[in-house]
């Protein structure tokens, strides 16, 4: 690769880690602003909530039905156009004048805001297979930005100038960043030719056929749940009676966790020079070691903050860093099916949240705090003991050394049961 190529490479995936940003944001600022929208518009908050389940409902359903054209449609014109019309959907959020309207241009902005899971095969293919692990990190880290900067700015911006104020500027970056895609990014062919239906067919096709992807979708799902069992537990935690803090703090606290920005890098590295599965049984450890931590956050006060804050920043490290290396396992399974890959693995690991927001709920409504814990911890516990299989069945498929047959006595030419 000439210098001018590694320049533009390195350019164009820095490029697709702000896109990653904004597109992320996209999803999570309205969860800031929720109040503001309810008093803007004269409803419940309870009706306001439905613009983040909408919000939430469309880049589910965008990942299903948008991310499998990656592999059949050329990139540069994919990511404008998808990014167009999500500066669109916002623009026709800020002029809602009901809830109705907010909540249909929320879909069609939760629909076409899938960057990130578009941006992932797309860095993959732009880069040498010993690289790709720490391009993951970096659009990691760039998607963990805009989900917890989004947040905060979108809050502050709503709090100064009104709710229609964030989903303005949302738009602008979005428009901005379709218009430096469409100057910036390579023109690269798309990978396939095939139809439509059948890429809606390949994610699961591919879940039947390829057991690494199996794999890495089991330890994303589990442990995903169990990332989204602690955060929907500690919002519960420190608005209850333990605490009697209110619905910011767990804003704070996850703003806190930002330093996992830097950490997913440093994992893609190791990924690169260590290979995929030792991160993998690293990151279980490190998740499984959140757990009891965040059992002492039970106790309240200024001991009990300390433990939440370190164990969810574990968790954090520990989930982040893990799906790179499932990420890196998986892109290296076909480079012609790379989004159609992303997009099984990636509608797993949002439907074991999804589970696992619901069990911790449930976990804590019936045992408190101590049991979401606990729910972590046999989560965490399923995806090593899967792992610890998959080892031991390599190890025991591994071809006998010559002189280690010899000197136990033994040739394949010797009868079943029988020394030389």
């Amino acid at each position: 690769m000439t210098d001018h190529n590694h320049r533009q490479t390195t350019s164009a995936i820095a490029l697709l880690a702000f896109a990653c940003s904004v597109a992320v944001g996209n999803v999570y600022f309205p969860q800031a602003i929720g109040p503001l929208v309810a008093s803007g518009l004269g409803v419940s908050p309870d009706a306001a909530a439905t613009v983040v389940t909408a919000t939430q409902f469309g880049y589910a359903a965008g990942i299903f039905l948008l991310v499998p054209l990656g592999d059949r449609l050329r990139p540069r014109p994919l990511f404008v156009t998808l990014l167009a019309l999500t500066g669109l959907g916002l623009l026709a959020a800020s002029t809602a004048q009901g809830l109705l309207p907010l909540v249909a241009a929320s879909v069609l902005v939760g629909t076409a805001t899938v960057i990130a899971p578009l941006a992932g095969p797309l860095a993959a293919g732009l880069v040498p297979a010993e690289r790709r692990g720490v391009v993951s990190g970096t659009l990691l880290s760039g998607a963990l930005a805009g989900m917890l900067v989004s947040r905060a700015l979108g809050g502050a911006l709503g709090d100064w100038l009104g709710w229609r104020a964030p989903y303005v500027v949302a738009a602008a970056l979005s428009l901005a960043v379709a218009a430096l895609l469409a100057r910036m990014l390579p023109a690269l062919p798309a990978s396939t030719a095939a139809s439509y239906p059948a890429l809606l067919a390949a994610p699961l096709r591919l879940l039947c056929t390829e057991p690494e992807l199996r794999r890495s979708c089991l330890y994303q799902a589990t442990v995903f749940a169990g990332f989204s069992a602690v955060w929907t537990g500690v919002a519960l935690l420190l608005t209850g009676p333990v605490y009697g803090l209110d619905a910011t703090a767990a804003g704070l606290l996850a703003l806190v966790n930002a330093a996992t920005m830097l950490c997913t890098p440093v994992a893609g590295r190791l990924v690169d020079s260590r290979g995929p599965d030792r991160v993998n049984l690293v990151c279980f450890l490190v998740v499984g070691a959140s757990a009891p931590v965040l059992a002492f956050g039970g106790l309240g006060g200024v001991p009990g903050l300390t433990a939440l804050v370190v164990g969810t920043l574990l968790l954090d490290v520990g989930m982040q860093s893990g799906m790179v290396a499932n990420q890196v396992r998986i892109y290296g399974l076909g480079a012609d099916a790379r989004s159609r890959l992303n997009t099984a693995y990636m509608t797993c690991a949002y439907l074991g949240g999804t589970v696992g927001s619901w069990l911790g709920a449930r976990a804590y409504g019936r045992f408190g705090w101590p049991g979401v814990c606990v729910l972590v911890a046999g989560l965490t516990a399923v995806a090593l003991g899967r792992h610890l299989l998959h080892r031991l069945t390599r190890i025991r498929q591994m071809p006998v050394p010559a002189a280690a047959s010899k000197h136990a006595g033994w040739s394949p030419s010797s009868p079943p049961g029988r020394a030389r």
